[in-house]
Parts: structure tokens; C-alpha cells; sequence
């Protein structure tokens, strides 16, 4: 694996720390590792809640590489322990959301609009671009993480809000609000959103904030289903009942979604999506895919349907948060229903064993040191 610059240097702190360590294909281990230090511009951040996130079990299943020995996760909220020199208007103690997702915001990507796939201030892009934590660099499943690009990434989270309130803003609230916003939703589309894991549920709330008149929802989880009218759903589909396309058709007189969401990363929810277009609707693709995908001929009509196929990596920096931030203070989004379950972190290889097995209603596991 190509490694970025920033992520080699090494720790210099003698004391430790606990962690969720990832050393090989399905083998999580909980260990005690250094205690990060902060250099220039960075900042070391103590964690008071993390996630088991569905990317965390990509990378266990080997279906997205990363180099033994990460530290996992990407979906923190803590308080500053540490700040490194350069780093201006923030203090030792502040409470602090970071997306996953953490530009640099000077390097080409950032400076044309696509933070997302930050190259670093070295310019040296890696699947993944921005996205560091737990990727590139350790994650924050532990009880400290360090912040590269901190002035970038650093969001104070308001007096009003509760860690709950907050932790999903990282990823999967940026990440599912985003698919809508990829794809252009606008007032009085019709979308249907495959799949209402976390980030499908997420992607049904952000159709609705953008400005969807009807929003179906799709997945074979009569919970998840319930889960879906919550976040916004008009109508929700159980896909062994009954034909999800035949529905979109019905309620689209015959003609199809104007957008599609697919929230899952399978061949079979990415042809259902385009099977689900009207003419010249969008595609818009959050799901990690492993293995081949295939575009049905038919389904895309030769390549002559006008349609567009968009894929987003969640959006991040401190003005995204603080945006997401907003919107939950002001009752726009709300997403504390997702988090059905708590584990201590030593207790993470038991939480990654109910989430990666999907056992007992699990949608979210909040995760504390």
C-alpha cells in the first residue's frame, strides 16, 4: 500500500493507550498502543464517543485494504488534549466534532472544490482521499487519535448538544444527506432510496430536507422499514413482498424516480436503482463495492437513457460539521433514534461481532473509552 507522507511519522509518547487495532482479515484485536503527539498544525483529541461504522466491517472482510496494525474508526466526537504549534482559536478542553473526512483545504483537490478527495499538502493522492482516519493514518476507536490538518477540521460543538446529538454527523449524516445533494435533488422529485442501514436512513432524511415531495424507501427489515417512516419516508417497500420497481412505477404514473439512491454497494440494489429511473434521471451511488460491477444493458437502455451515474465520498472539514451542527440544533435532524446500542471499548471485538452480524435490531453501536 502506498502510505502518505503525513502518516509516517512515528509516536513519541512512552505512555498508552487502549485501542481497536485491526490486524488482519476478521481478526479485530482490542490493544494497548502509544498515545499520539501532536506536530505542527495538528491536534490530539480525546475521545468521549465513537461508532463501529459498516466501512469498519469492509475493512475486517478484506473487501478495502488497509495496512495491519490501523487503528479503526473514523466517526469521533471528544475534546482537545493537545494542540500542536500553528494551531490558532481553539483551546486545551474544547469539545470537538471532526468528519471523517479531513482536507487539508490547500492542495488541488481542495482548492477546485473536491475536499473529499484531499490530496494532503503533499499533493499525493491515495484511494480514499480524505478520508485518513482509520484509512491512512490511525482512526479513533481509542481512547486519543491525532487530527492532521487540524485548523481545517476542528468544529466546536455548541453547550446545547450532547455527544449523541453529534456523532454521526461525522460520517454517515454528511455521507447520506450527500447523495441527494450529488444528484441535484430539488423541490418536488420523487426519490427512492435501496437499503435502510444507517446510511440509507440518512440519505432518506437528506432527500427530505433537500426537497423531495415523496421519498420511498426500500429494504427487506420490517424494522428498518419503521425506521425509515421516521427519518421521512412517504412510502416504504418491503422488498420480499413485493416488486420495488413495479412500486416506484406506480407512484411516478409509469415514468420512474428522478433520482435513485443506492445505499448498500451490491450489484443487485445497483441495477434495481437504474431499473427504477425515469429518462434522464440520476444514479446517485453511496455503497462500497467489492468485487465486479456490471451495468445491465437493458437497464441502462444501451446507453441512450440521459441517465447520470454520480458516487460521493462523504463530505467533511469544520464547515461541513458545523453546518450538520446546525441543523440538529435547530430541529431539522434528528438522528439519536440510529443509535440502538452501547459498548465500552473494551468491549469493542463483542460490539463488532453484534454489528458486523447485524444481530438484535442493530443499526448503530455507540462505542466509549
Amino acid at each position: 500500500m502506498v502510505l502518505h507522507a503525513e502518516q509516517s511519522r512515528t509516536r513519541t509518547s512512552t505512555d498508552l493507550m487502549k485501542a481497536a487495532v485491526f490486524r488482519g482479515v476478521n481478526d479485530p484485536r482490542l490493544e494497548e498502543v502509544g498515545i499520539p503527539s501532536a506536530g505542527p498544525g495538528e491536534a490530539i483529541v480525546k475521545i468521549t464517543m465513537t461508532t463501529i461504522c459498516g466501512t469498519d466491517v469492509h475493512i475486517l472482510k478484506g473487501e478495502w485494504p488497509v495496512a495491519p496494525g490501523r487503528v479503526l474508526g473514523h466517526e469521533p466526537v471528544g475534546v482537545i488534549h493537545e494542540l500542536g504549534p500553528g494551531v490558532e482559536g481553539y483551546a486545551v478542553g474544547d469539545r470537538v466534532l471532526v468528519g471523517a473526512i479531513t482536507p487539508c483545504g490547500t492542495c488541488y483537490y481542495c482548492l477546485h472544490g473536491q475536499s473529499a478527495q484531499c490530496a494532503g499538502a503533499h499533493n499525493h493522492w491515495v484511494p480514499g482521499g480524505g478520508w485518513r482516519l482509520g484509512n491512512s493514518i490511525d482512526g479513533v476507536q481509542a481512547e486519543y487519535y491525532r487530527v492532521p490538518y487540524a485548523q481545517a477540521n476542528l468544529t466546536k460543538i455548541p453547550d446545547d448538544l450532547r455527544d449523541e446529538d453529534v456523532v454521526l454527523l461525522a460520517d454517515i449524516a454528511s455521507t447520506g444527506i450527500s447523495a441527494s445533494e450529488k444528484a441535484g435533488v430539488t423541490i418536488g422529485d420523487v426519490v427512492v432510496v435501496y437499503a435502510q442501514g444507517p446510511i440509507g436512513l440518512c440519505a432518506t432524511a437528506g432527500a427530505r430536507l433537500k426537497g423531495a415531495s415523496y421519498v420511498i424507501a426500500v429494504d427487506g427489515i420490517p424494522e428498518r422499514l419503521e425506521m425509515a417512516k421516521r427519518m421521512g419516508a412517504d412510502e416504504v417497500i418491503n422488498f420480499r413482498e413485493q416488486d420495488p420497481i413495479e412500486a416506484v412505477k406506480k407512484a411516478t404514473e409509469g415514468r420512474g424516480a428522478d433520482v435513485a439512491i443506492e445505499a448498500l454497494g451490491t450489484q443487485g440494489t445497483f441495477e434495481s436503482c437504474l431499473r427504477s429511473l425515469r429518462p434522464g434521471g440520476t444514479l446517485s451511488s453511496l455503497g462500497i463495492y467489492s468485487g465486479k460491477l456490471a451495468i445491465s444493458t437493458d437497464a441502462f437502455v444501451g446507453g441512450l437513457g440521459d441517465h447520470a451515474i454520480v458516487t460521493t465520498l462523504c463530505p467533511g472539514g469544520k464547515e461541513r460539521m458545523r453546518q450538520l451542527m446546525e441543523m440538529v440544533r435547530h430541529g431539522r435532524l434528528d438522528l439519536t433514534p440510529l443509535l440502538t446500542h452501547r459498548f465500552a471499548l473494551d468491549d469493542i471485538v463483542e460490539a463488532y461481532d453484534l454489528f458486523g452480524h447485524q444481530r438484535d435490531g442493530v443499526l448503530k453501536v455507540v462505542v466509549t473509552p
